[in-house]
C-alpha cells in the first residue's frame, strides 16, 4: 500500500523486567552532559554580546556606535549582522556536523561519537579562550559548534536506547535539564568574570566550557555503548551482557529478542534516507522530525536566552543588572525543568506540551504589551522600574512554561518515536533543522526587533498558538511505550492510522526465527 507506515504488532505496551539501576543512571547522566555544553554556549553568547571589552576587541565598530549614540531607537540599538553572524556560526557548524554523526554512530557507536564530539569541543573552547584575533575566535567557535552538533545527535538517542520504557521520559529530560544548567552556569560565569579587573574575564568564560566537555570525554571511556548499537555492529554477546547490566536482572531474553528483531528488520531498508524522505512509509516520523525542531525554535526561547542581557539593557537595565536578570531567568529555567522530570512519565507528553504552550502564549502577549506601552512604535523613551519588573516577571513565566514543555519534549519526542530503520537519518534531520533555525532566528532576531518592535513577541506568540494546536491534533501519547514498539501508537491515532499497514505476520516470523537461533 503506497504511503503507508509499517507497524509491528508486539504485545501492546509491552513491559520488560528491570528498573533504573545506578549504572544506567550514571551512563545517562554522562550522556546528558552533552546538553550542558549546548546550553553553556547559548548562555555564554548572551553575556558576550553585552560585554564591552569583548565587543571592543572583536567588534569595535559596534562598540563605538553604541558609545556614540545619544538618542537611540531602543528597538534598533543593537542591530548588527556581524554580531549575529558570530552568534549563528556555532549553530551552522553544528548543523553540518549532524550529518557526520550518523556515519560515526553506525561505524563506532553512540558513545564514541560523544567522545569525538566532546574532544572537538574542548579544543575549540581552549582556542576561543586564548583568541588573539577574530579568525582565531571564529575557528574556535566552529569547533565548538561541531562538538555540539555531534553531541546533541548522539546524546538523546543514547539515553532513549539505554533507559527502561517506564522511566525513559525522566532520564531523557536530564538532557534538557543539563541544557538549563549550562545556560545558568554561563550566566553566572558572565556575571562573575565581568568583575575581573582589566576586562579579560570573558576569556575565562570561553575556556570554561571545556570543563563539562572534558567530563564527557572521560565518562565516555567508562560507560558502555547501547545494546541496540552493539547488536547493529554484530556484538551480540556484548549487547546481551550490557542489557543485563543496565536492567539489573539476569533474564533479558524477551527484550533482547525484540531488539534483535528490530535490528534485523532495519537491515531490510537498504537506503534509509530515501525511505524516510520519499518512501512514504514513515510520514508521521518525517513530519515530527521536521516540525518539532522547527517549532521549538519559533517559540522564541533561544533569542531570549541569546539576547537576554541585550534585551534587558534595551528596556532600561544597567550592565550588571542585565546579567543578574539573566541569572534569575536561568534559575527559573533549571528549577522548572524538574517539573517535567517528575511528571513526563505520569501525566504524559501531551499534557505538558498543551499546558506549557498556553502559558507561553499568555506571557509573550503580556511582555509585548508592556514593552509596547513604554516605547510605542517609535522606540524612544525610558522605562519605569515597575514596568521593568513586570517584564522580567513574565519573561520568567514564559521561560518556566518552555522549561516543562517545548524544552524537554522537543528533544524527548524525536528521540523516542523513530523506528530503528530510519532512526539515524531522522535524528540527523531533527538536529539539522533545529540548528539551522536556531542560527536563522538568531541571525534575524535583532533585525526583526528593529522592524516589528514590540510586535515581535506577538509574532512568536502566534507561532506558539499554531504549534500548540498541532500537538493537540496530531501527537499521540508516547509515555511508557518501549522504543522498539513505538510504531504501534500511530495505528490508534485518528489521523495517522490511514497511513498504517499491519505487518504483524512478518514480524512474528522473524521473532520466531531469532528465538530458534537462540535456543
Amino acid at each position: 500500500m503506497p504511503g503507508a507506515l509499517i507497524v509491528h504488532h508486539h504485545a501492546r505496551h509491552k513491559t520488560y523486567p528491570g528498573e533504573v539501576t545506578g549504572f544506567v543512571f550514571f551512563a545517562c547522566l554522562i550522556a546528558s552532559v552533552g546538553g550542558c555544553i549546548f546550553g553553556y554556549d547559548i548562555g555564554l553568547t548572551a553575556g558576550l554580546t553585552s560585554t564591552d571589552t569583548f565587543l571592543l576587541k572583536f567588534f569595535p565598530s559596534i562598540y563605538q556606535e553604541m558609545k556614540s549614540q545619544v538618542v537611540v531607537n531602543q528597538y534598533c540599538k543593537f542591530d548588527s549582522q556581524l554580531l549575529t553572524m558570530f552568534c549563528s556560526s556555532l549553530f551552522l557548524a553544528a548543523m553540518v556536523a549532524a550529518f557526520l554523526a550518523g556515519p560515526l554512530g553506525r561505524s563506532f557507536g553512540r558513545k564514541w561519537t560523544m567522545f569525538a564530539a566532546a574532544s572537538a569541543y574542548v579544543f575549540g573552547a581552549c582556542l576561543g579562550g586564548v583568541a588573539a584575533n577574530f579568525p582565531m575566535l571564529l575557528i574556535g567557535r566552529i569547533l565548538v559548534g561541531a562538538g555540539v552538533g555531534l553531541c546533541i545527535h548522539a546524546s538523546p538517542l543514547y539515553i532513549s536506547e539505554m533507559a527502561p520504557a517506564q522511566q525513559r521520559g525522566m532520564l531523557n529530560i536530564l538532557f534538557q535539564l543539563m541544557i538549563t544548567v549550562g545556560i545558568l552556569t554561563a550566566n553566572m560565569t558572565n556575571f562573575l568574570t565581568s568583575k575581573i579587573a582589566g576586562g579579560w574575564g570573558w576569556r575565562i568564560g570561553l575556556a570554561f566550557g571545556g570543563v563539562p566537555a572534558a567530563v564527557i570525554v572521560l565518562g565516555s571511556l567508562v560507560i558502555p555503548d547501547t545494546p541496540i548499537s552493539l547488536i547493529q555492529r554484530g556484538d551480540l554477546e556484548g549487547a546481551r551482557a550490557t542489557l543485563a547490566q543496565i536492567r539489573g536482572v539476569g533474564d533479558v531474553r524477551e527484550e533482547f529478542e525484540d531488539l534483535r528483531t528490530a535490528s534485523e528488520e532495519s537491515k531490510g531498508v537498504a537506503h534509509p534516507w530515501r525511505e524516510l524522505l520519499f518512501g512514504g512509509k514513515y510520514k508521521p516520523q518525517l513530519t515530527f522530525a521536521l516540525l518539532v525542531p522547527f517549532f521549538q525554535q519559533l517559540t522564541g526561547i533561544n533569542v531570549i536566552m541569546f539576547y537576554a542581557p541585550v534585551l534587558f539593557k534595551t528596556v532600561g537595565f544597567k550592565q550588571n543588572a542585565t546579567l543578574v536578570s539573566s541569572v534569575i531567568t536561568g534559575l527559573v529555567n533549571v528549577f522548572s525543568t524538574f517539573v517535567a522530570i517528575m511528571t513526563a512519565d505520569k501525566v504524559g507528553r501531551r499534557a505538558l506540551f498543551l499546558q506549557g504552550g498556553t502559558q507561553m502564549i499568555i506571557s509573550q502577549i503580556l511582555v509585548g504589551t508592556f514593552i509596547g506601552l513604554q516605547f510605542g512604535m517609535s522606540g524612544t523613551g525610558g522605562i519605569s522600574e515597575q514596568y521593568a519588573m513586570c517584564i522580567v516577571l513574565f519573561v520568567c513565566v514564559y521561560v518556566a512554561g518552555f522549561a516543562w514543555s517545548w524544552g524537554p519534549m522537543g528533544w524527548l519526542i524525536p528521540s523516542e518515536i523513530y523506528p530503528l530503520a530510519v532512526r539515524t537519518p531522522a535524528q540527523t534531520l531533527t538536529v539539522a533543522v533545529n540548528m539551522f533555525f536556531t542560527a536563522f532566528i538568531g541571525q534575524i532576531f535583532l533585525t526583526l526587533l528593529c522592524h516589528l518592535r514590540f510586535g515581535l513577541f506577538y509574532f512568536f506568540g502566534a507561532w506558539v498558538l499554531l504549534m500548540t494546536l498541532f500537538i493537540a491534533m496530531l501527537l499521540p501519547e508516547t509515555k511508557n511505550i518501549p522504543v522498539e514498539d513505538m510504531a504501534h501508537v500511530w495505528k490508534k491515532h485518528w489521523f495517522w492510522r490511514k497511513f498504517v499497514v499491519d505487518t504483524s505476520d512478518r514480524g512474528a516470523e522473524m521473532r520466531k526465527k531469532i528465538a530458534l537461533e537462540m535456543s
